[in-house]
């Protein structure tokens, strides 16, 4: 059997969160391999090995899958065929392939949850041939089966005038929910089946683009919300029996019902507090989960709120970003910026964590932070 130091781990998805990962690794004196097809992705520019390949290329993953001791992943949408078949030739992949393909199918997502009777909102199979509004009352969710992600693949269809703008893609239809507030919570599963959760975190997006553009930790509800937040999140990781780190992410209704909306098999945008705000972030978890390591400890040190660097809506080019020196400037502000070579508009660039002793201070200098620091591109200067 290897030492632990000599074990290889590969990563499936070369983006920040695998390079969030990489960065845990390295603490460790990991080998890492990345798969991805961007030459110099964020991942692959701090790993020891990048395997340039499309995220569905069978002998490339076969390749990464059998050159490492333990393979992961860092998005869901990849090749689960050439996963299972690797699997069951005996290779360490986790989370296991069955998870990912309940997952990465949104409307299979939903029927797990349908099953093991974990509240979500009523849905249905989208059929062209029957009226919208026989189905549910206007306004409806309309989400794509698969390939969606950070609000892209979701249409809210609010009246007959907005069904010809339909998603055109195999999807579903949801109930469109008047919550609260958006919720989430990391939950860790380890080889050996123990869980831990780490605390309640709100979401708050971005209207204009659906993206979430800051998380606060730990989320303003009551003790009994938590409590019952927590409970849900912890039971649809055990029934997927799953290992590694997932994000469950849930709406608060304004009847203070729980209803989760959507499962990541993955470490999550929701748990990047975690980093400087708990004892274990989500990405060292991750390896200990896959590496049957014991679980670090989740709790909270100090509330912690994160600003999401999103790309400035008008700009696309060379990343410039702005403001770096004054927001470093403010007490507790930590910066983490992803490597990415292209700025777009809301693509996420990097983040920003504020920590304090008083979620209060957290929010508002987390507001200073969103107003002084912006992603732009150099190539907006040369028209000046």
């Amino acid at each position: 059997m290897k030492e632990f130091i000599d074990l290889k781990i590969g990563i499936i998805g070369g983006g920040q969160l695998g390079r969030m990962i990489v960065q845990e690794a390295k603490k460790m004196g990991l080998y890492v391999v990345i798969l991805d097809p961007t030459l110099g992705s964020p991942a692959g520019q701090i790993a020891d090995e990048q395997i340039i390949a499309d995220l569905n290329n069978e002998e490339k993953i076969k390749e990464l899958v059998i050159k490492c001791d333990i393979t992961t992943f860092e998005i869901e949408h990849i090749n689960t065929d050439i996963l299972k078949k690797l699997e069951e030739s005996g290779e360490n992949i986790s989370p296991p392939s069955r998870v990912l393909e309940i997952i990465k199918d949104k409307s299979k997502q939903k029927k797990f949850l349908n099953e093991y009777n974990i509240p979500t909102s009523k849905w249905k199979k989208f059929n062209e041939d029957e009226p919208i509004n026989e189905t549910f009352s206007f306004p409806v969710v309309q989400k794509a089966c698969r390939g969606g992600y950070d609000g892209r693949g979701v249409y809210v269809i609010k009246n007959e005038e907005d069904v010809k703008n339909r998603l055109r893609a195999e999807s579903f239809l949801e109930e469109y929910i008047d919550f609260d507030k958006e919720l989430a919570i990391i939950v860790a599963r380890s080889k050996n089946g123990e869980i831990k959760s780490y605390p309640l975190v709100e979401m708050i997006f971005d209207e204009e683009e659906n993206i979430c553009d800051m998380i606060i930790a730990p989320a303003r509800v009551d003790e009994k919300i938590y409590k019952e937040a927590s409970e849900i999140a912890k039971d649809c990781v055990e029934e997927l029996k799953g290992v590694g780190v997932f994000g469950v992410e849930m709406f608060l209704t304004k009847d203070n019902r729980i209803l989760v909306n959507e499962i990541a098999p993955r470490v999550h945008n929701s748990g990047h507090y975690s980093i400087e705000g708990c004892v274990t972030s989500q990405f060292e978890q991750h390896i200990r989960c896959i590496m049957g390591l014991p679980l670090g400890s989740t709790e909270l040190l100090a509330p912690t709120v994160v600003i999401n660097l999103l790309g400035d809506k008008m700009h696309r080019g060379t990343p410039k970003y702005i403001g770096v020196h004054e927001s470093l400037e403010i007490l507790g502000v930590n910066l983490h910026i992803y490597g990415k070579k292209e700025t777009r508009p809301y693509r996420k660039m990097g983040h920003a964590t504020i920590v304090d002793g008083k979620i209060e201070n957290a929010i508002e200098k987390a507001y200073i932070v969103k107003k002084t620091l912006k992603v732009l591109s150099k190539e907006a200067d040369y028209g000046k």
